[in-house]
């Protein structure tokens, strides 16, 4: 299942491997450029066409469609940024919650077999934490995702062994089914990871976007553009699709889930 995922993952564009300030300041660019393309090109056009001042009656129907397909478009997937954003954060929370059941039920044990366990914890939580480290490096992924399937084969070898041991039945009942949750909890992570917003709504969105700003251009009747109102349109937009590029990438930039994963950090320094 994790070989899948890190397949599936290996196809990213590298447009999303560029910084979020980055794609920011080329997407404001791109705005600001097609407005003034669609205003230089209406004044071509009068300038060819005198006696047609008026052909661009009906645009502001358009434009209004446009914008609003846009703003559509942009709620729909700034929401879908958003959920994955908070489903990541409970999955990381999930995580540390079940590595400390499990932790907390290794006391059942003889002291003995308690600080083995315990030792191979440690281990565990550090390729844990070296994951969350590793960002968004595909090679380090892999490898400490290898090496959190090496420790827990250790942890489930020494718990499994006393599931047959009549002394620690109830021992191995409530370990067994903690160290399930830990297990299947790397998967479910791993798979929140790779789950990006379609980079093809994203193409979509930018496509819409650079076209309403080019009708915005085209439909202005004055001979001089008002650039503070072009300014504004073109700032705010290319805000909200920043913050829609940086929710999706929650392993780098300003929105990012450190505060959750300090839950596992801490988890580690407590052993």
């Amino acid at each position: 299942m994790l070989n899948f995922l890190q397949t599936q993952n290996m196809s990213k564009s590298a447009l999303f491997d560029m910084p979020a300030p980055l794609i920011a300041i080329v997407i404001f660019v791109l705005i600001f450029i097609a407005n003034g393309t669609g205003f230089r090109y209406r004044k071509s056009r009068l300038r060819r066409n005198k006696e047609n001042e008026d052909e661009g009656e009906g645009l502001g129907t358009v434009e209004s469609s446009m914008l609003g397909l846009m703003a559509l478009i942009m709620g729909f997937t700034f929401s879908m940024a958003a959920s994955k954003f908070e489903a990541r954060r409970q999955i990381v929370v999930e995580e540390a919650n079940n590595i400390g059941t499990a932790l907390l039920r290794c006391d059942m044990y003889p002291d003995s077999v308690r600080n083995l366990l315990r030792a191979h914890f440690k281990d565990y939580l550090d390729t844990r934490i070296a994951y969350y480290e590793a960002r968004d490096d595909d090679d380090k992924i892999r490898t400490t995702l290898d090496q959190t399937a090496d420790h827990f084969k250790r942890i489930w070898q020494i718990a499994s062994s006393f599931t047959h041991d009549p002394r620690f039945l109830i021992s191995s009942a409530q370990m067994i089914p903690a160290l399930n949750n830990m297990t299947d909890i790397v998967s479910t992570r791993e798979a929140s990871r790779v789950a990006k917003v379609p980079p093809i709504i994203l193409i979509l969105l930018l496509v819409l976007t650079l076209g309403s700003s080019f009708l915005l251009g085209y439909g202005t009747k004055t001979k001089q553009r008002n650039d503070v109102m072009i300014f504004g349109f073109t700032l705010l937009t290319t805000m909200v699709l920043y913050l829609i590029i940086e929710l999706d990438r929650p392993r780098r930039g300003i929105l990012t889930l450190d505060a959750a994963e300090k839950m596992i950090v801490d988890l580690r320094k407590g052993l």
